[in-house]
């Protein structure tokens, strides 16, 4: 048996299906699309009460940017879900808002959160307070007590 290239059998597959072979036919009918509602699982069960387990605490912060992390018992809902931060320079001016995706693992009791706040400026105090969203944009209900950092100086930054 001869040994054909993949490019001669591209061309050959290619030419067969402009004449509309049943053999290119039959191939692209067996192909199924990657999803299909069927296969969309609906909502979990929302949990009772949502509540924050651990944190909210800063896991990293540079002279223009700061990550808060905090865990919570898993809120159930849709699996799409946003960690949410409110945050500001004035404890009760929290105008600012930073949200980061994460999607649920329905097989676990716990959902981590961590929010990236980008455009910080340095040697600045921020105040913040976290929640957590569903995709439709209903919260959780797991709002903490504002809580707070400073970013480094310029000159912190540079050692």
């Amino acid at each position: 048996m001869k040994c054909l290239s993949i490019t001669r059998v591209l061309l050959i597959l290619g030419a067969a299906g402009a004449v509309g072979s049943p053999l290119i036919s039959k191939l692209a009918a067996a192909q199924k699309p990657p999803y299909v509602a069927k296969d969309i699982p609906p909502p979990a069960t929302k949990a009772a009460r949502v509540q924050i387990t651990e944190g909210p605490a800063l896991e990293l912060s540079r002279k223009n940017e700061a990550i808060i992390r905090w865990t919570s018992n898993n809120p159930g809902g849709t699996d799409e879900h946003f960690g949410v931060v409110n945050y500001g320079t004035d404890p009760k001016v929290l105008e600012q808002t930073a949200r980061s995706h994460i999607r649920l693992n329905r097989n676990h009791s716990y959902t981590v959160f961590r929010v990236r706040m980008g455009g910080l400026k340095p040697a600045t105090t921020y105040y913040y307070t976290v929640d957590s969203i569903e995709a439709n944009g209903k919260s959780d209900g797991v709002k903490s007590p504002i809580g707070h950092f400073t970013t480094p100086s310029d000159r912190a930054s540079l050692k």
